[in-house]
């Protein structure tokens, strides 16, 4: 195999007869020069919606092709599919419903009276002389520019230029304004595009950046024809994890991750690459969700599909590029959008044809663990840049990782039963697992005598914080972990404190983890229980039939945990899940 393919498309008479419902073929496009690619076996997510060739609101989902083609069906009729909700989506969102289409209704947007002044500044001719269109998207398009004056006089730059037209609906607008505040806070990172300043007039809202000038990552996939070494995939994913992760810690969510929206700041092969486009990109709170449905039909992740999802979605979507990266295809690939959604939320990606089998275990296992239909199984960014498929790599820097923070709240609010437990599964980490949660608790700053409190998550934080991370409340939760009253963790508890028991249970070797620490459970924390008091320890109401429920946590033997229980106590399992049970 390992070049990306699909089926051949057969163009149906409808199509060809109907101009305004392109053909798949006519969809297998060079994203950026716009000619016919030379491998119909990979189109680019063809609504082009790079920062370079779009606007920031560029497409709710980007696929191929823009409208399912039409068919006859014969009964009884598929299940119904979730893209016609997504292109309603995206048309109520820019404002571009039609007589009696469906929509989502997303709330009280006004065409009339929209208010189109962003306060930025009206000077742009005066500071900058721009140049030649480089980029064309759905919703705006990109040209060279060249600085006339301050700090970066005579410097080639980018200017995204988003018609103020395009922007019918209150949220096309608000995407826009998002988006500038999001690269306004976060530029600095090495990874990612360098926002200089933004502009507007009567007519546009001019973005200025970072002038890239070595072409996306979708252009050297197709120009290596979808075969990447593990090394050459491993440089790439090293960058992408890195500017993520900076993300993720800020409480920003990208939300349309794709080889697309990967620019190289130069010709040269090992030059850096850097993330674009946050025109879809929002903040998100370590603890909340989000329901919009945006991205990219190829990339978006099965929990999106779902509405209710957080960072955990991009992390899907680098799982996806991962995959193409290694073995140039796409893990799921279908004809028509609907036929992508289907393959995301019900397939699995095949790791059986070559060149899998030839690949390392380690490189097969970190796609596994991205592409997890249970966001809660995913690798996040920091743990993925400390996945041993990654350990020899140079410059790979673990930052502070939020799910930290999450794991250990959930454990301090726990019984001590189920913090006994935690011990003994914290017991049969391995070296790698260990290596991660080293580098998590040396960020946390211990003090000499190797103890952390919980102050000292606020302090990691205040340490690595941006605008964004403001606007996104992590702070706020941050506070909420310092402020909880418990004593300081030596480096074992805190392994105990920030295991993510679903992860774990997302790797092969889970079950040996489990009955390992059973094990040790039984020698060192297990003791006879009465339901009455592990009713007590789990917070069950009284209203829940306790002796039913939990009768198959406790051995009749001995009145001791069964491993079943344990099992389950260490999931966190809550009285809110016995309600709904």
């Amino acid at each position: 195999m390992g070049l990306c393919h699909g089926k051949p498309i057969e163009t149906s008479q409808n199509q060809t007869e109907n101009p305004d419902v392109p053909s798949e073929n006519e969809l297998v496009l060079n994203s950026q020069t716009g000619k016919a690619s030379k491998f119909p076996f990979y189109s680019p997510s063809p609504l082009p919606g790079s920062a370079y060739k779009g606007s920031p609101a560029n497409s709710s989902v980007n696929s191929t092709p823009l409208r399912t083609p039409l068919r006859l069906f014969k009964r009884p009729f598929p299940p119904p599919s979730p893209a016609k909700h997504i292109r309603a989506l995206l048309a109520r969102r820019h404002g571009s419903v039609k007589p009696n289409e469906a929509s989502i209704p997303e709330g009280n947007e006004l065409e009339i009276g929209l208010d189109k002044n962003f306060g930025y500044s009206k000077q742009i001719l005066q500071h900058y002389e721009l140049g030649e269109e480089v980029g064309r998207g759905h919703f705006g398009y990109t040209c060279s520019a060249k600085a006339k004056k301050g700090s970066l006089k005579g410097q080639d730059v980018a200017v995204k230029v988003i018609p103020k037209s395009k922007m019918t609906t209150a949220i096309a607008i608000e995407d826009v304004r998002r988006e500038v505040k999001i690269l306004r806070a976060l530029t600095g990172h090495k990874n990612l595009v360098q926002f200089y300043d933004a502009y507007e007039d009567e007519d546009n809202v001019y973005v200025v950046m970072e002038l890239c000038k070595g072409g996306e990552l979708l252009d050297r996939i197709l120009s290596r024809g979808g075969k990447y070494s593990e090394e050459d995939a491993k440089a790439v994913m090293v960058q992408i994890l890195s500017v993520v992760a900076y993300c993720h810690l800020q409480g920003v969510v990208h939300r349309d991750l794709k080889p697309e929206n990967f620019l190289y700041v130069s010709k040269d092969e090992h030059c850096q690459l850097k993330a674009i486009d946050f025109g879809l990109s929002d903040y998100v709170k370590p603890d909340e969700r989000l329901n919009d449905i945006v991205g990219s039909a190829y990339y978006v992740a099965p929990e999106v599909l779902h509405r209710s999802y957080g960072t955990e979605a991009d992390m899907w979507s680098i799982g996806v590029i991962a995959y193409i990266l290694l073995c140039g295809s796409r893990p799921f690939w279908a004809r028509t959008e609907s036929g992508i959604f289907r393959a995301v939320l019900k397939a699995d990606p095949s790791f059986d044809e070559t060149p899998w089998p030839s690949l390392s275990p380690d490189a097969v296992d970190f796609v596994k663990r991205l592409l997890n239909k249970d966001y809660r199984k995913r690798l996040t960014a920091a743990q993925a840049l400390s996945h041993p498929w990654l350990a020899n790599c140079h410059d790979v820097k673990i930052p502070l990782d939020m799910i930290i923070y999450k794991v250990v709240k959930a454990y301090i609010c726990s019984s001590s039963l189920r913090k006994a437990a935690l011990g003994a599964l914290a017991k049969t980490m391995t070296i790698p697992q260990l290596a991660y949660l080293r580098e998590q608790f040396a960020l946390l700053g211990p003090s000499k005598s190797g103890f952390i409190s919980l102050q000292n998550f606020k302090l990691a934080v205040t340490k690595n914080c941006t605008e964004a991370i403001k606007d996104s409340r992590v702070l706020d939760f941050a506070n909420m972990v310092g402020s909880l009253q418990y004593r300081k963790l030596d480096f074992e508890e805190f392994c105990a404190a920030a295991i993510s028991v679903h992860q774990l249970e997302g790797m092969d070797s889970w079950e040996q983890h489990a009955r390992r620490a059973y094990e040790l459970f039984e020698k060192d924390g297990n003791r006879p229980i009465m339901i009455e008091e592990l009713a007590s320890e789990l917070g069950l109401s009284p209203s829940v039939p306790v002796h039913v429920v939990l009768q198959d946590w406790i051995r009749h033997s001995d009145g001791k945990l069964s491993f079943l229980g344990f099992v389950r106590l260490v999931h966190g399992v809550s009285s809110r899940a016995f309600q709904k049970a």
